[in-house]
């Protein structure tokens, strides 16, 4: 039986404090095998019924790059159009994607239909195919940290448009797009924090008691 001291979990504590969305990356490339390797430990992470239902596009073609990137562009000035006044000021000056300066581009999607794991755990919620994706994502993203590796999800996606970017199956949903490389800096807090777009709030506030 493995066990792990307080040590380690003092340093896993750091882990997760660190660990943030990152979108300011410097433009070196990863070294060879790295979002392979990345992928790898994600495929680790439980799923509903074992079913396994990640599906990862690693993007490196320059044309589907920038297409991406001009549907990014689009969206988020939709979604600049829904604020106005001093909000609307607020986010035309946050930085919400690293698409044009991170070297990796991982699209991650959700395969709905696939028979693995027989259907186990999913009749009354089968949204749990989608949360076991976001699992699979959030153990990647802890493992990129630990190698001073930087991931920033962006959202603001037009999915059908990234499915024709990407050719992708009609039955796979989409959950997200990572941008993966160094960051330009290290800060244990939230960028939208800084910014003064939200504030971190405790615990307290969301958990009760019944």
């Amino acid at each position: 039986m493995v066990s792990f001291d307080d040590a380690f979990r003092r340093q896993l504590h750091e882990l997760f404090v660190w660990r943030r969305d990152v979108r300011r990356f410097r433009s070196e490339p990863l070294p060879d095998g790295t979002i392979e390797r990345l992928i790898e430990i994600a495929c680790l992470s439980p799923s509903v019924g074992l079913s396994q239902p990640w599906r990862f596009v690693i993007v490196d073609d320059a044309a589907r790059r920038r297409a991406v990137i001009e549907d990014f562009k689009s969206c988020n000035a939709d979604a600049l159009r829904s604020y106005s006044g001093e909000r609307a000021a607020k986010y035309a000056a946050l930085k919400l994607s690293g698409l044009e300066e991170a070297p990796g581009h991982l699209a991650v999607f959700a395969e709905k239909t696939d028979q693995i794991g027989s259907g186990l755990g999913r009749a009354t919620m089968p949204e749990t195919t989608e949360y076991s994706v976001v699992a699979a994502i959030c153990s990647m993203w802890l493992a990129a940290r630990a190698e001073g590796i930087g991931l920033g999800w962006v959202s603001i996606f037009n999915p059908g448009r990234v499915h024709e970017i990407l050719e992708t199956p009609d039955t796979w949903k989409f959950i997200g797009y990572l941008c993966i490389g160094y960051p330009e800096v290290e800060c244990d807090r939230p960028e939208l924090e800084q910014a003064k777009w939200e504030s971190r709030r405790g615990p307290d506030e969301f958990t009760i008691r019944r």
